[in-house]
């Protein structure tokens, strides 16, 4: 298993940020593992652990044609030596992307589902939980996912008066919030959505029984929709880029960052406060046509 030793605290020096007496930090989990990165390895690490106290004849997981997770869950279990199995969403394209192509290449098997059997991922669970296949959720959100993500507050160095991330399924956020209450830490959880109606995450850590004290979700930054980007972040992700040399996705860290900054202007934070970000990985988001599209109509 990766050590999360590599994942460290970096502070980021933004005159904007400095005249406002506002500290802003990165735990840096994108530095875990070049593909199986951030909270992708978080989730998918307790449930291997679940994984190998059974007898399955593999793993079988959900997501999209451009999803991190599919891509994560391959190389992960190429490394581990597990067959796995990856359910699309959607009609198999004329052309894999490059993240199908990665995901075959580490030998995943692609199932090509339609939407509405897709919607019905009960039901496909069943079927392959009774073929023997361990099953784990779009995205890696259940349980072992969510004590995975939980490690990240373990891991502070520094006290922190917000702490942020990238949500889309829940799963990390409420990990989040899990590890603020098991260290009975005095900080606000914020997560923002990356997807429009994301008022639904707000719901997640309590279908966990975790409390939701303390939690924000931020549902105006999703640049309309799940990813979907604009101009406005593109220039965002270029600047931070260039500023700091970290680079930020167009799917989930960088509307984190953007959002925390337009917080920033628009006085949401009180001089003193000091800000934890989550890089959650992902980079593997800029490989789609329609990334490379959007990043050349900014004009960038």
């Amino acid at each position: 298993m990766i050590s999360t030793n590599v994942s460290i605290e970096h502070k980021i020096n933004w005159p904007d940020l400095a005249s406002r007496g506002i500290e802003l930090y990165i735990k840096r989990d994108d530095l875990l593992h070049t593909f199986i990165s951030g909270n992708k390895w978080r989730k998918l690490k307790y449930n291997y652990a679940a994984y190998r106290e059974g007898t399955y004849k593999g793993i079988v997981t959900f997501g999209g044609a451009y999803s991190n997770h599919i891509i994560a869950t391959a190389c992960f279990c190429a490394e581990n030596g597990i067959p796995c199995i990856g359910i699309l969403r959607g009609e198999e394209p004329e052309r894999a992307n490059y993240i199908l192509m990665l995901a075959e290449l580490w030998g995943m098997q692609l199932k090509f589902v339609s939407r509405t059997q897709y919607r019905g991922k009960d039901e496909l669970t069943e079927k392959y939980l009774k073929e023997g296949y361990y099953v784990i959720p779009e995205g890696g959100e259940n349980k072992f996912g969510i004590k995975g993500c939980a490690e990240i507050i373990g891991e502070l160095k520094n006290e922190y008066d917000h702490i942020f991330c990238a949500s889309g399924t829940g799963c990390t956020i409420s990990g989040i919030l899990k590890g603020v209450e098991d260290r009975k830490l005095d900080v606000k959880c914020h997560g923002i959505a990356v997807l429009k109606q994301g008022d639904f995450l707000k719901e997640v850590p309590l279908r966990y029984g975790i409390p939701d004290d303390g939690l924000t979700i931020h549902t105006n930054f999703h640049e309309g929709g799940y990813a979907k980007t604009s101009k406005d972040l593109t220039m965002f992700i270029q600047r931070f880029t260039q500023k700091t040399g970290i680079l930020l996705d167009p799917v989930y860290t960088g509307k984190l960052f953007n959002a925390i900054f337009k917080l920033v202007e628009d006085n949401y934070f009180e001089s003193g406060e000091r800000i934890l970000a989550i890089h959650s990985g992902g980079l593997t988001g800029w490989l789609s046509e329609e990334m490379y599209n959007s990043y050349r109509k900014a004009g960038l």
